[in-house]
């Protein structure tokens, strides 16, 4: 239960700290730190979520649902509420996150 709480507080304060720090900045700085974050390190945050996921799939399973969850929290928090847009950036984490954990069990499962 331990690493499920610890990359639960990672994703949180990097799927919601994030999104309040572009907020933060005006002008094109905030859009270029908007860009960075939704095609670039949440993404990735992501795919290493569900790496470490597939590692124990039966505990760490809705890790990655998490991180979308959070992704959605802190983009409708600190964007704009109710934005339809994030629910498909949200839907692609989520999947990223998903296609990562089930390939890194899968190569476990083949390895053994």
């Amino acid at each position: 239960m331990k690493p499920l709480i610890f990359w639960s507080i990672l994703a949180m304060l990097l799927m919601i700290g994030c999104p309040w720090l572009a907020a933060t900045f005006a002008g094109s700085v905030g859009m270029a730190v908007c860009l960075l974050l939704f095609f670039g390190v949440n993404p990735i945050f992501s795919a290493v979520c569900g790496v470490f996921a597939g590692k124990d799939i039966k505990r760490l399973w809705p890790l990655p649902i998490v991180v979308a969850g959070l992704f959605l929290a802190g983009a409708w928090l600190f964007f704009a509420m109710g934005e339809t847009a994030f629910l498909l950036y949200c839907v692609c984490y989520l999947m990223i996150g998903m296609i990562a954990m089930l390939m890194r069990s899968f190569l476990k499962g083949r390895r053994a």
